[in-house]
């Protein structure tokens, strides 16, 4: 199943990324796919690079982020990855270029917040609770599941954004892809169930202006209540 997982240093991320000539035919794919938003991300002056894992990664999130050093680290790890091919085989012919779109802005939402030195923080005005009983290991567990989930839903509307800017004509099987992806094995109020969010986002569509990221906070907020 694609999840957006977040990839820290310690996965030891390759030092570069594999030449071209060096690439599967699914991370070439992938790339492709993904490459309108690499390209907003430059143009936008945010500093993303693209990391290949040359190893061999089974169970790992095919598309990931990592933050070293002040860098945004899109992260491809496909090799040995059967989830990497079943991925794209879940998603319609016609909008698989589009739905890559989707996964990597989702993943310069988790960017941006970094960037910003949010990641993880709640807004101002909204605190975070811990439910009754709980000890204080499962009480920070806890609390670090919904910050995690939080930080999901976000990412899943920036993505949405994109859809909503770049393919307004598919907007709703993006959505309705989205949804499905997010209910597949879900765990309600686990790290990935960010439907609280992404329900919203159906009706009225996510703003893009002036920014993905801005039209994505707007709707976040909006949501916080309902999801925590």
């Amino acid at each position: 199943m694609w999840k957006s997982i977040l990839v820290f240093a310690s996965l030891a991320l390759s030092a570069a990324a594999c030449l071209a000539s060096d690439l599967t035919p699914v991370e070439k794919r992938w790339l492709a796919g993904a490459w309108p938003v690499v390209v907003f991300a430059q143009r936008a002056g945010m500093p993303l690079d693209i990391t290949v894992q040359p190893q061999p990664m089974p169970g790992a999130a095919p598309l990931a982020l990592g933050f070293v050093d002040g860098r945004c680290k899109l992260v491809l790890s496909m090799r040995g990855n059967v989830d990497a091919q079943a991925t794209l085989d879940r998603i319609e012919p016609e909008l698989l270029d589009a739905t890559l779109e989707l996964m990597a802005a989702h993943e310069l939402g988790h960017c941006r917040r970094y960037l910003e030195g949010t990641w993880l923080a709640l807004p101002a005005g909204f605190t975070a609770s811990v439910p009754a009983g709980l000890s204080p290991e499962l009480g920070v567990a806890y609390v670090r599941m919904r910050a995690v989930r939080r930080e999901e839903g976000y990412a899943d509307l920036v993505g949405l954004a994109w859809a909503y800017a770049h393919h307004p004509q598919s907007y709703a099987r993006l959505h309705a892809w989205l949804v499905a992806e997010r209910q597949r094995d879900l765990v309600p109020g686990s790290h990935h169930d960010t439907l609280a969010w992404i329900g919203a986002a159906l009706a009225h569509g996510v703003k893009s202006q002036p920014s993905i990221f801005a039209g994505a906070a707007e709707l976040w907020d909006a949501g916080l209540v309902n999801a925590d």
